[in-house]
């Protein structure tokens, strides 16, 4: 049985926010902007197929890159479908509607986690709240960048009081999602292998 948290429409503004410091900006310059701050981290984690893109177009490769082929729930171009489509990645394929964190999402972060090798995770769906997950996720000292539309990328560096701060709007996410299955995925979310 598939087992998901619902974004409910009275959170939604909440997401609009960026969850860290936001770049403002368009293309290479923002990439560029922030570059010199990546500094060496445990892993790094691009959400969106613009950031991606101009990421591996400085000749950044993150650790994680998660795509789903669209921008504003529109198709992307061909050069940043094709520029995403790195040879360094493995990729993996993923189910996970708009408005949805799935438990398909949450055990492939997972896996991709625990890979040496870069992953691509392709999201058939959308994979805008897939940050959420990642941060929770992400060892400390993991750097997180998406993009937030029409301003330029955000950067999150993953800490003890960032993860805090995504558990509290979790929590709200699941107490909205009352379903004895949800469980589960908060005991993942919280670092419990045997989940």
């Amino acid at each position: 049985m598939s087992v998901h948290i619902e974004l409910p429409r009275e959170l939604r503004p909440l997401m609009k926010k960026p969850l860290g410091t936001l770049y403002r900006g368009k293309g290479r310059d923002t990439i560029e902007k922030f570059a010199g701050e990546l500094g060496s981290p445990t892993k790094l984690i691009s959400v969106g197929d613009v950031t991606t893109f101009h990421l591996l177009e400085v000749g950044i490769i993150p650790d994680i890159c998660i795509v789903d082929n669209r921008t504003k729930r529109k198709p992307v171009s061909s050069d940043v479908s094709a520029r995403n489509m790195d040879k360094v990645y493995s990729e993996v394929s993923v189910d996970n509607p708009a408005g949805i964190i799935t438990d398909e999402l949450i055990k492939t972060l997972c896996e991709a986690f625990a890979s040496e090798k870069p992953i691509r995770i392709f999201v058939r769906g959308e994979e805008d709240l897939a940050t959420l997950p990642v941060i929770l996720l992400a060892p400390l000292d993991a750097v997180v960048l998406y993009g937030q539309p029409d301003e330029g990328v955000v950067f999150v560096k993953v800490t003890e009081e960032k993860k805090g701060e995504i558990r509290t709007l979790f929590e709200k996410l699941i107490s909205k999602n009352q379903n004895y299955e949800l469980d589960k995925l908060r005991r993942i979310l919280d670092g419990h292998k045997n989940s």
